[in-house]
């Protein structure tokens, strides 16, 4: 791995990234959406660098989370900030196929699990010859399908599954979604600026939910009209010193 290095992340905690290794706005934007409140055992699939279970252990330390990554090297960053930050004890990494948990961990009884998936479908778009930035890009290891079939498996009934995605796949997530018993219940859009058309959206599912009712947030705006970061923006990112790149 190339270029490691430290980033803040606000109120002391820290995290080790790398070139092919690291976070975006939409990171941060699906961990303030689904951020757990209170003593939660949660799951991420695909947590890269564990940015997301970072993110929440800045303001409660009671959670329990298990941070799976099928990418070795990932992996290895991963448990370097959680040894860093004195979380061995709340934030496990697992380096494992999302698509073959079954004795990793335990099935049925997640309050919350969460994904930031690839968001091009497999074969489409142009590749990235970097194999890391291909797989966190482009769906070669694990489809829609694969991900909402595990975050099932893994919610206890009423259990919620977050998940980020670009605006042309809304459909595609929801019927995913609906396929593995898990009910789209919570919707907001992401925009750049007015101007523009949505980037973004973030969405909560609930695991046996009753179907209907849809409830779609205020559209949030990353910038305000003066071409800064929005007041929602800046409250979101908090303590950090620098915003981060796309």
């Amino acid at each position: 791995m190339q270029n490691i290095h430290l980033e803040p992340l606000g109120n002391g905690i820290m995290i080790y990234v790398s070139e092919s290794y690291r976070f975006s706005t939409d990171t941060i934007l699906l961990a303030d959406f689904s951020i757990p409140k209170g003593k939660k055992k949660c799951a991420e699939l695909g947590t890269g660098c564990a940015t997301i279970p970072l993110l929440w252990s800045r303001h409660n330390r009671e959670l329990e989370t298990d941070a799976v990554e099928i990418q070795k090297d990932a992996c290895t960053l991963a448990q370097k900030s959680v040894e860093l930050n004195n979380l061995c004890g709340k934030i496990r990494v697992i380096n494992a196929d999302l698509k073959d948990l079954k004795g990793k961990l335990n099935f049925g009884c997640y309050d919350l699990v969460v994904c930031n998936p690839p968001y091009k479908i497999g074969g489409g778009g142009i590749t990235n010859p970097q194999d890391s930035k291909q797989i966190a890009r482009h769906e070669t290891e694990c489809t829609l399908d694969d991900i909402c079939s595990a975050a099932s498996k893994l919610l206890q009934f009423g259990g919620s599954f977050c998940v980020c995605q670009r605006p042309e796949r809304l459909a595609d997530v929801m019927e995913s979604m609906r396929k593995f018993a898990i009910e789209p219940k919570k919707l907001r859009i992401v925009q750049q600026r007015k101007n523009k058309a949505p980037k973004l959206f973030l969405l909560e599912g609930r695991r046996g939910g009753k179907r209907g009712f849809l409830n779609v947030l205020p559209t949030l705006f990353i910038e305000a009209d003066n071409g800064e970061f929005s007041e929602e923006m800046m409250k979101i990112y908090g303590c950090y010193k620098t915003p981060f790149e796309e």
